[in-house]
């Protein structure tokens, strides 16, 4: 369950036990190794309903034989950056699916790679504004009908279907104007400028 070590595992059964007032024995370590090789340990997938996914990105910065260049030469490296597309499981925290990508890759084109890993039906599809876009609407949809695309729309964005203008998302305005439990209502946003530490109010 932790990922320990057999000896780190042997230690820590011991401590529990203790804890416990228990006069109990605990298996040492080859006791655990054998019994590990015929162990059949059935991993259930926790939670049975439909699945709340979280949707974002992250960079990541790569670290290659270059670094040694900084200290030893006091050259700058050039950074390789990489991005981590992540789908996360609302109600259990697990992750559910994730794809790695160079950065200049769009948020919006790896929801069908990450939908495409994610199993059994999903209820709601969260994520910020870099998704407010037609074919993230029309990925979701199309696999999960009646999933909600809660989607906060970006400054440019124009009203769908409302007044006959523009009728490309007919049954997507509601998802996309819907707000997640407990979202705030209002943060900051740390401006990228020379004035660095000012923050504008959203």
């Amino acid at each position: 369950m932790f990922r320990l070590a057999l000896r780190q595992t042997e230690g820590l059964i011991g401590s529990i036990i203790a804890l416990l007032g228990l006069d109990l024995s605990v298996p040492d370590h080859p006791t655990l190794s054998r019994r590990a090789e015929s162990l059949d340990v059935v991993r259930t997938r926790p939670g049975s309903g439909p699945t709340h996914l979280q949707v974002d990105s992250t960079g990541l910065k790569l670290c290659g034989s270059g670094e040694w260049l900084l200290e030893k030469h006091g050259t700058k490296p050039r950074r390789l950056w990489r991005k981590l597309h992540i789908a996360v499981d609302a109600d259990t925290g697990r992750i559910a699916a994730a794809t790695v990508t160079s950065n200049d890759i769009d948020d919006a084109s790896q929801v069908r790679p990450l939908l495409d890993q994610v199993d059994g039906p999903v209820a709601s599809f969260t994520a910020d504004g870099a998704y407010d876009q037609d074919r993230v609407y029309g990925e979701v949809m199309s696999r999960h009908p009646d999933a909600s695309v809660i989607v906060p729309p970006r400054s440019c964005a124009e009203r769908h279907g409302a007044d006959g203008a523009d009728d490309a998302r007919p049954a997507l305005a509601d998802h996309r104007r819907a707000r997640p439990h407990g979202l705030a209502e209002g943060g900051t946003l740390q401006l990228a400028s020379a004035n660095r530490g000012r923050h504008q109010p959203l």
